[in-house]
């Protein structure tokens, strides 16, 4: 019965919507598609089916009733209308997610990942918080050289880590709560936190660095980048693994003997074996390109190298990755998630609701007007399936709107909307490039994964708007 009507509430949520009048400035066609998109994103939460199957769901409807134009005001061809579906499965960080559970099961399957995790426990192990902030600590250390979080934290903390709970008897099946879960929802809430800090912490912070040139003539610095986010970003990243600790508690607190024990169990491993040493080196060559080589080569190619040579040098065999159905399935969730959010923009919903939303801000104060933008502008992530796509499509209308108050500081409004790019990843499953590989390790339910999104969400919007608004309002 339950299951039931948790797939009748996404079915009635979408046909209601769809019922009410067409807002002025939307066509029917546009006000069906976000009949659609609502409906599948409760689905996302209830999860009457899996997550995959709802968002194929949505972009398989939708390119049944070909909602989504191609060029604004034309209705497509059935032809253009399944090239938009599947357009997601070509998209570059969609396919760095899978490629960072193929790192992790080279990792597992070589056994350099245990015997990471084993070092960790062993110099880090006595205390479950002591190993979230030795995590917090490896993202912050990479972030200013890694723009993408996908690629430093997905691609290179997560196959690492992943290999920690299960010594302690924490897998997604039996007790994911012991330690996983926690160890997971801190790796992907840290990173976010230094996704804001650094602008090379984020490829879309680059993005928007560009666009606020282009749009509103005011250049942002990489040093006055992080002097405005320093205050906010050092109390969120002191305060992130805690706060995971104390609102989303692990039940293996403590191990007194833990270290003594991995250092027996190391023992036991002997010394590194051929594999493993190919692993290692292919990882870090890995991390040197996403470091080095952004400028010549793509990351996610760096990634599918990386893949192929694992194969060819016996890391891990062809059957390994066609047989790792998680890394799949999580590949086609996103890439229809994508396609849905990338929806949103061409039809023009996402343009007629800033546009909505920013004209009630208008007859307030600078001040007022700047701080309901910002929480407007991150709010409306929940809309978006990356950062990117939400940069591209909002930040230019907030800019626009913010250069139209009179009195209000365009360089200072571009820096406060800006510093919130990376935190705003948190508040979904969906929300920045590592979630859905920390989601799909299926420690974090579902469940668990929205009510922490929004309640992580709130405190950093929180801290952000206490500490981080007024430190950047009140710099000269």
């Amino acid at each position: 019965m339950q299951r039931s009507l948790k797939a009748l509430a996404p079915i009635l949520l979408g046909l209601v919507i769809w019922l009410l009048p067409v807002p002025q400035g939307l066509t029917p066609a546009t006000w069906t598609y976000f009949a659609l998109f609502a409906a599948v994103v409760l689905a996302l939460v209830l999860e009457p089916v899996p997550p995959a199957l709802a968002g194929l769901f949505g972009v398989t409807l939708a390119a049944i009733l070909r909602l989504v134009p191609l060029a604004p005001g034309k209705v497509p061809s059935p032809g253009e209308a399944v090239k938009w579906a599947l357009s997601g499965f070509s998209n570059g960080t969609v396919w760095l997610i899978f490629a960072a559970f193929m790192f992790a099961l080279g990792y597992e399957k070589t056994g350099l990942g245990k015997r990471l995790g084993l070092t960790l426990i062993r110099r880090m192990g006595k205390k479950t918080l002591g190993l979230g902030y030795a995590v917090a600590l490896a993202d912050l250390i990479l972030a200013p050289f890694m723009p993408s979080n996908t690629a430093r934290s997905g691609g290179t903390i997560f196959p690492i880590i992943k290999n920690i709970p299960p010594l302690y008897g924490s897998t997604p099946e039996e007790n994911p709560r012991g330690m996983g879960a926690y160890l997971m929802w801190t790796a992907l809430a840290t990173t976010c936190v230094t996704s804001s800090m650094f602008l090379t912490g984020l490829a879309p912070n680059v993005l928007a660095q560009s666009l606020v040139e282009k749009t509103a003539h005011v250049s942002l610095g990489w040093s006055q980048w992080f002097v405005a986010v320093l205050p906010a970003g050092i109390i969120l990243f002191l305060l992130t693994p805690l706060l995971a600790y104390i609102i989303y508690p692990p039940t293996q607190k403590t191990s007194e003997n833990a270290p003594i024990w991995a250092a027996e169990e190391l023992r036991k491993l002997g010394p590194l074996s051929g594999r493993e040493v190919t692993m290692a080196a292919l990882a870090v060559a890995a991390l040197l390109g996403w470091i080095f080589l952004k400028d010549y080569v793509d990351g996610t190619t760096v990634a599918l190298a990386a893949i192929c040579v694992m194969c060819v040098a016996k890391v891990v065999t062809w059957n390994d990755v066609i047989g790792y159905k998680q890394a799949w399935n999580v590949l086609a969730w996103f890439a229809t998630l994508v396609t849905l959010a990338d929806g949103l923009g061409k039809t023009g919903f996402l343009k007629w609701f800033a546009g909505a939303a920013a004209a009630h801000l208008q007859g307030m104060s600078p001040t007022a007007t700047l701080l309901g933008l910002t929480v407007l502008f991150f709010v409306s992530h929940y809309m978006f399936a990356s950062v990117t796509a939400h940069v591209a499509a909002l930040l230019p209308v907030m800019l626009a709107t913010a250069m139209a108050v009179p009195g209000l500081d365009i360089a200072k409004a571009s820096m406060v909307l800006c510093a919130t790019l990376g935190i705003m990843g948190i508040i979904t499953p969906y929300g920045t490039g590592p979630s859905p590989i920390y989601f799909g390790s299926g420690y974090v339910k579902s469940k668990e994964f929205w009510v922490l999104g929004t309640i992580f969400g709130v405190i950093y919007l929180g801290v952000f708007l206490a500490v981080g608004f007024p430190w950047i309002v009140a710099r000269g």
